[in-house]
């Protein structure tokens, strides 16, 4: 049957197997024979604290013994409520060791939030970052939690990282005293008491972990992901990206509560023996410092982390010939941006291009990679091995001709077997085509060209009717972020008393620029002559910055909630400022 599918890209893969060997079993077993291939090499570097795989791997077994003396058995659900640190990359690795499932929560969620992870989860221990156990605690009777096993950012930090953190942030650290909660060093402790085995098989269709879809909008639902979900991405991004090799250090910056940075940052890096340079938390303004201090050879992130590195002044001059391969993910990546990108990386010695991806959590995360040699303007690039995408007519699996929009569909080995505890969204996601095969629909527009490059349009749900036409604000975006004063856009679908909505623009300028009419005149003159009178924006809002959501995408939601939060107390019309639109029809 899947011979039936067009594999137009095939062309492209120049060197890329087509076709993987995946394995049967866990993702720490997969681990494992990387540990055994680099015993020596580092695995992961904390506040430059490095850890050889073989020194990773006694934790993994100190802490699977710590989980099974707690009771925990297979199939059981722990839950990581953690930032970057060796903890969480620990309890991820040594639960899937003895066979359990662990369920990652952002530690800045919400209580109500952690409470629904715990129950859905159903949830009996989780490993908790000190400063999130607060609200755990106070939510803590509303759950089946029985231990709560606490960690701070000092814990596996080096001396004077750790005395440091105490005199500043650490300080203002409290955590309520509980008979449920116990130290990491002391739970690590205890599990010294475990003499059995405390490796469990299991199978490539087990769960492994469970992750949240918490995108833009809407309440995130729970992705059970299978080991084989996790190691076919390992596998298949080594071979999709050709230039990594054993030792190669990655900037895994990107949060383990997130695809991007578990599958990509973590069990990709690990599975070639590479380093993850894991930290607690990222900040725009030391982004000089860390590229400076760890000189990585792969960055893998959002595109706001790519809008900080164009922010930072004090990387001029910086060489970062370092670089090795730069990929963005995990939102879309505009042309104009990337242009900039690739300009900024040229000019400081990186001879690289920004290596655009496309995914979601429902596959992990990419599933869809710029080929090594070949990037087409506005493309996500094509499909990764035993990867297949269609382009289909919207809520059937009618695939449409070549470069004609519908929504994004994509089958093979990294997509989920389905949400957890929810059947309903699950039958509407993944769907069985009269080619025989299960398809993810991925609630996304775009279209594919004779060559088999993808092209992201926008989210079904995001696109903006304004008087029966359909607009999408990427493609808006797009033509704004063409403008040199411009860093970056975000278009949102704003209500109109008689068009239905209309679209607004709010806009971050680059470093140098402050808003004057002058800008805005260009920005609207730009837009009037690439784009179709009845997508111009209706009105346009300068920011300093954008909302971003908790995993640094841009939070156009929060956009909307504030206009119409706005507009609610003003009681008005939207004024017409894009000069004329009112006469379009």
């Amino acid at each position: 049957m899947a011979a039936e599918i067009k594999k137009p890209w095939l062309k492209f893969y120049d060197g890329v197997k087509e076709t993987l060997v995946y394995p049967e079993y866990s993702l720490y077993t997969l681990w494992e024979e990387s540990c055994k291939k680099h015993p020596d090499r580092p695995a992961y570097s904390y506040f430059g604290k490095e850890v050889s795989y073989s020194k990773f791997c006694s934790q993994i077994e100190e802490a699977a013994k710590a989980f099974k003396t707690l009771g925990v058995d297979k199939g059981d659900t722990v839950s990581i409520c953690m930032p970057n640190t060796p903890e969480a990359l620990i309890s991820f690795y040594a639960l899937n060791k003895i066979g359990a499932v662990s369920n990652m929560i952002h530690p800045l969620s919400a209580e109500n939030e952690i409470k629904y992870y715990l129950n859905v989860s159903e949830s009996k221990f989780v490993v908790s970052i000190d400063m999130a156990f607060g609200k755990i605690n106070n939510i803590v009777s509303e759950t089946g939690l029985k231990k709560a096993i606490i960690v701070s950012v000092k814990d596996s930090a080096p001396l004077a990282t750790a005395v440091g953190y105490m005199l500043t942030k650490g300080r203002k650290v409290k955590v309520p005293r509980s008979d449920m909660t116990v130290k990491w060093k002391q739970f690590i402790g205890e599990g010294r008491k475990y003499t059995g085995d405390t490796y469990v098989p299991t199978g490539k269709d087990d769960t492994a972990s469970i992750l949240y879809s918490g995108g833009t909008s809407g309440y995130p639902k729970g992705i059970r992901l299978t080991n084989l979900n996790f190691n076919s991405l390992a596998m298949q991004s080594f071979e999709m990206c050709q230039i990594l090799r054993e030792g190669d250090r990655v900037l895994s910056i990107m949060p383990v509560f997130h695809g991007f940075g578990l599958g990509i940052c973590i069990h990709t890096t690990q599975y070639f023996g590479g380093c993850s340079i894991i930290l607690p938390q990222f900040s725009a303004k030391t982004f000089d410092k860390l590229l400076t201090r760890y000189k990585p050879n792969v960055i893998a992130g959002v595109p706001t982390l790519y809008e900080a590195l164009l922010r930072n002044k004090n990387l001029d001059g910086v060489d970062l010939s370092f670089l090795k391969c730069v990929i963005s993910g995990g939102d879309s990546l505009s042309v104009s941006l990337k242009e900039k990108i690739d300009a900024f990386l040229k000019s400081h010695g990186a001879d690289i291009q920004v290596r655009e991806g496309y995914g979601l959590t429902e596959c992990v995360t990419g599933s869809c990679l710029t080929p090594t040699r070949m990037y087409k303007k506005g493309s996500i690039g094509i499909p990764y091995p035993d990867t297949l995408y269609k382009i289909v007519k919207p809520g059937t699996d009618e695939e449409v001709p070549y470069n004609t929009d519908g929504e994004i569909v994509i089958s093979g080995p990294s997509v989920m077997p389905g949400y957890l505890n929810e059947d309903e969204e699950t039958s509407l996601t993944l769907k069985v085509h009269s080619d025989g095969l299960t398809w993810m629909h991925s609630g996304d527009m775009g279209c594919m060209d004779e060559d088999g490059f993808i092209y992201f349009k926008q989210r079904i749900k995001n696109c903006i009717v304004t008087s029966g036409y359909c607009i999408y604000p990427q493609y808006i975006e797009n033509v704004i972020d063409a403008v040199p004063e411009v860093l970056m856009s975000c278009v949102i679908g704003i209500d109109h008393p008689y068009k239905v909505q209309v679209a607004k623009a709010f806009v971050v300028l680059r470093n140098g620029y402050e808003p004057n009419d002058e800008i805005l005149d260009r920005i609207k003159k730009h837009c009037e002559k690439n784009l179709a009178r009845y997508s111009w924006p209706y009105e346009y809002e300068f920011r300093k910055e954008l909302p971003k959501t908790l995993v640094g995408k841009v939070a156009f939601s929060v956009l909307k909630e504030e206009e119409k939060k706005k507009r609610d107390e003003a009681n008005e019309k939207p004024a017409d400022t894009a000069g004329g639109v009112e006469n379009q029809v």
